[in-house]
């Protein structure tokens, strides 16, 4: 009887190769259910809370990860060493020496699981070599925790770009004076690992995070309504999202050549609403679950397609990711003002990778002679030698921002279209006619605009290859398919419904989703119960069989 009890409770507790936990899993709030039982025994008392949800935490790691929970308790770890090493240093040689090992360290675990791979193949590649890919951790962890992974892959451990720069947040603080120790290694591994953000974010920096551990617990009984809100913003974002995905986007990337240009563009605009409504979604519950804790996280998106140019764009979009990006690499680099060896040493960094990713040697020399160019462009004409100065640490951190999504050439053309929207924007902004403009037309007009950008930039973004891209782009210039129009509005005219109420949601004023949030949260308990029940009925009636990992777990 114990054994068959046993047999049947495994699955709960053990992870399973392919299964993570994702928010909108039964699993995941039977197991928040528990969670805030036990909670309610702790929360009063600050070590004994911060203790209990490490616990759970390394829980939900282990079951969306595996064995990938002793590379979190590594990075855990070390940077709480390396911080004390810092905050206790005499002088700044000593303190800039202990970061940098913390940077290089953090940095080294972070391109091997996410690029080693990727190198070891370019190499063959480019030399003509064949050396084989052998994974050290995988062969650890297969003699001694009993896994069989096959040794000549690399396996990307879920959230470790999130969880990573958390870490790096802390002791660049620690650096700079900004926060000081946590009072124990339990405090600092709850601040990397919190569950609720731990595998796609919101990215949380230490000076915005670390005081809340040593502060009561308090949640007011509007702020319990917000909660609740976001916890059902988000799921209904993601029902959406998997909803004009399997329906008609993933068939628009994955066939392309069986579309016309018209129901390419479809999906374009589609896509551009899909990682919306996923990574928002997911930021949303993740934002909501934390808040019933007492922990308050910040807000990751604010409608960023009613932005009017790319740069608010970008103020708007991922923000813990774009201000991670802006606190920790631009302005380092030197930001606007100027052009620092820091920016030289990124752009070289980037040239080689792009020369490993064609796997053709001739381009590091079209890249030197273009370097060349420049200098002397640079060095005769002031006007140039200033506009690279101001621009080049934009161009650098969105490059490196398309490299953190992956190793391919997609991702980092993705991210230097966006690089180059930007320069653009602040050029086009000494001369736009628009600016400031307070007429709807011109503002509506600048949103498409923007969104459309955005948009066909994602293309790269969404696409396995750069055949799929040429494809898709294809389809745009020489099989448009105007006069299929109202054929294609016909047979796809309940996904397309989904994606212009999507769009009309998002456009709504701000004003106005301020007034329906701060209403909802303070219906009575039982109304809003009642609501909730409803319509967490009604997104499981149109959920699919399967859904689909949130976007953002790749990264």
């Amino acid at each position: 009887m114990l054994n068959d009890i046993l047999t049947y409770l495994k699955p709960y507790f053990l992870y399973i190769k392919g299964e993570p936990i994702i928010f909108t899993q039964l699993y995941f709030w039977g197991f928040f259910a528990v969670v805030l039982a036990l909670y309610s025994l702790v929360y009063k008392k600050n070590t004994l809370r911060t203790f209990y949800l490490l616990l759970v935490s390394f829980f939900f790691y282990y079951k969306t990860s595996g064995v990938f929970l002793i590379l979190l308790l590594f990075t855990i770890t070390s940077d709480y060493n390396w911080g004390r090493l810092i905050y206790k240093s005499k002088s700044n040689k000593q303190k800039k020496l202990f970061l940098t090992f913390s940077l290089l360290l953090n940095l080294a675990l972070l391109c091997y699981f996410k690029y080693a791979y990727f190198f070891t193949e370019s190499i063959n590649q480019l030399a003509g070599t064949d050396i084989s890919f052998f994974n050290y951790f995988t062969q650890f962890s297969n003699t001694y925790l009993g896994t069989k992974d096959p040794l000549d892959k690399l396996i990307l451990p879920v959230g470790v770009s999130f969880f990573t720069f958390q870490s790096i947040s802390y002791t660049i603080d620690m650096y700079r004076g900004r926060v000081t120790p946590v009072k124990s290694i339990f405090d600092y591994g709850f601040f990397v690992c919190f569950f609720p953000h731990l595998v796609a974010g919101p990215i949380v920096k230490a000076n915005e995070f670390l005081y809340q551990i040593y502060e009561p617990y308090n949640l007011k009984r509007k702020e319990f309504g917000y909660a609740v809100f976001w916890i059902l913003n988000g799921l209904g974002k993601k029902i959406m999202a998997d909803y004009i995905a399997l329906n008609y986007i993933d068939r628009i990337f994955d066939n392309p050549n069986y579309y016309s240009g018209i129901e390419t563009i479809f999906g374009i605009f589609g896509y551009s609403l899909q990682i919306y409504a996923d990574f928002s979604g997911y930021t949303d519950i993740a934002i909501g679950i934390a808040l019933l804790l007492g922990y308050r996280l910040k807000t990751n998106f604010k409608s960023p397609y009613k932005a009017q140019d790319v740069s608010e764009f970008w103020k708007r979009w991922h923000i813990s990711l774009s201000t991670w990006l802006k606190d920790y690499l631009y302005i380092p680099l030197g930001g606007n003002k100027k052009g620092s060896v820091g920016s030289y040493i990124c752009i070289a960094f980037l040239s080689i990778v792009l020369v490993l990713l064609t796997g053709k040697i001739w381009l590091l020399l079209v890249l030197l002679i273009i370097a060349i160019i420049l200098v002397l462009l640079a060095y005769f004409i002031p006007k140039v030698k200033q506009s690279i100065n101001t621009n080049i640490n934009l161009l650098v951190t969105m490059l490196l921002g398309g490299f953190w999504h992956g190793s391919s050439w997609l991702f980092i053309i993705w991210g230097g279209l966006n690089g180059l929207g930007l320069v653009i924007h602040k050029l086009w902004q000494n001369y736009s006619p628009f600016k400031n403009s307070k007429y709807f037309f011109v503002k509506a007009t600048l949103v498409l605009f923007t969104l459309s950008f955005i948009s066909f930039t994602r293309v790269f973004f969404r696409s396995d290859s750069l055949e799929t891209v040429s494809l898709l782009f294809d389809r745009l210039a020489n099989h448009f398919g105007a006069n299929l129009f109202f054929s294609v509005i016909r047979g796809y005219w309940v996904v397309f419904l989904v994606i212009l109420i999507g769009y009309l949601i998002h456009w709504i004023p701000e004003r106005i989703k301020v007034n329906y949030r701060l209403k909802f949260a303070q219906l009575p308990l039982p109304i809003m119960s009642l609501v909730a029940i409803v319509f967490i009925f009604c997104i499981y009636q149109l959920m699919s069989g399967d859904m689909q990992p949130f976007i953002y777990f790749q990264f």
